[in-house]
């Protein structure tokens, strides 16, 4: 089952991905480095922390502190640097700026839209075979920093993609079940196409809206990652499905290049007494298969 079109049930096949053309990274590491940066309302730090040294990756976590411009200036600093020495950028859940105003992510994306900042991202990406995830707020900010789909902070209009309220109007907090669309990423290097994961979701913004055309170019291109189904593996828009009505069952999207992924699904929370309660598949291997590229 492949992405549907919106509005049918038109089913369009992802382009075919050879795993072992993006199996090789010209900057090979024992032991990659994640920055974890830390927004005020940022909540997931730890789970992503332990997640990342499951994988055999090390976390290093820099917390922005903004009671001045002084410390403001000094946690710039201090995450270009470390985004510099590092392989990887997650950025993770939790309500940065408390969602004001009129909007989730807008307080990371602004602060990343600096000119060093910017630069140092973009050195990552471009120059240093370097990855980027983000999980929850960390995809609305991806989205509103144009990182994905466009892979490159750029500015935004009326025509981009963006994450929105939720249809039912509220917050939503429960498991999910995703599926594989695409391997067109090295975050997919341990999933295959139709993988099913039991997910938790928690989120009020969590609806993933494009024009039609663009819907289209994300599916042609196999950047939609993952999508919401049924236990059958069938996306649908069902509320029950679909908590947030994304088009399309959209969970997560990549890149053009599958450097940089973003997801609303907190795949970082899962460990061996974690929903026990629940079916399914809960490990996710995104940052296993992140580590797996660089070694």
């Amino acid at each position: 089952v492949y992405p549907t079109r919106a509005g049918t049930t038109e089913t369009v096949a992802p382009i075919s991905w050879d795993k072992r053309s993006i199996a090789v990274c010209r900057h090979k590491v024992a032991r990659p480095k994640a920055v974890i940066p830390v927004f005020p309302g940022t909540n997931c730090e730890y789970d992503t922390a332990q997640a990342c040294l499951r994988a055999g990756i090390e976390p290093e976590i820099i917390v922005i502190r903004n009671l001045s411009t002084d410390l403001l200036a000094q946690s710039a600093q201090a995450l270009e640097k470390a985004i510099r020495s590092a392989q990887m950028v997650v950025l993770p859940g939790g309500f940065s700026g408390g969602d004001e105003p009129d909007g989730s992510g807008k307080f990371i994306a602004s602060f990343l839209r600096s000119p060093a900042l910017s630069d140092a991202v973009h050195d990552l990406l471009k120059n240093r075979d370097g990855l980027m995830l983000g999980i929850c707020n960390g995809f609305q900010a991806l989205v509103k920093l144009g990182l994905v789909p466009y892979g490159e902070i750029r500015d935004m209009d009326e025509n981009c993609p963006t994450l929105t309220y939720n249809l039912i109007g509220r917050h939503q907090s429960r498991y999910v079940t995703t599926r594989v669309a695409s391997v067109n990423s090295p975050w997919m290097l341990q999933s295959n196409v139709g993988d099913l994961h039991a997910i938790p979701i928690s989120h009020g913004e969590g609806r993933f809206v494009a024009p039609q055309n663009v819907l289209d170019q994300l599916i042609a291109n196999g950047q939609v990652a993952t999508q919401y189904v049924d236990a059958q593996g069938v996306p649908s828009m069902d509320i029950d499905v679909n908590p947030n009505g994304s088009l399309c069952a959209i969970e997560g999207i990549f890149s053009p290049d599958g450097r940089v992924f973003g997801k609303m699904g907190h795949s970082e929370r899962y460990g061996a007494f974690v929903g026990q309660n629940i079916p399914g598949d809960k490990h996710q291997p995104l940052l296993e298969s992140g580590a797996a590229y660089f070694k």
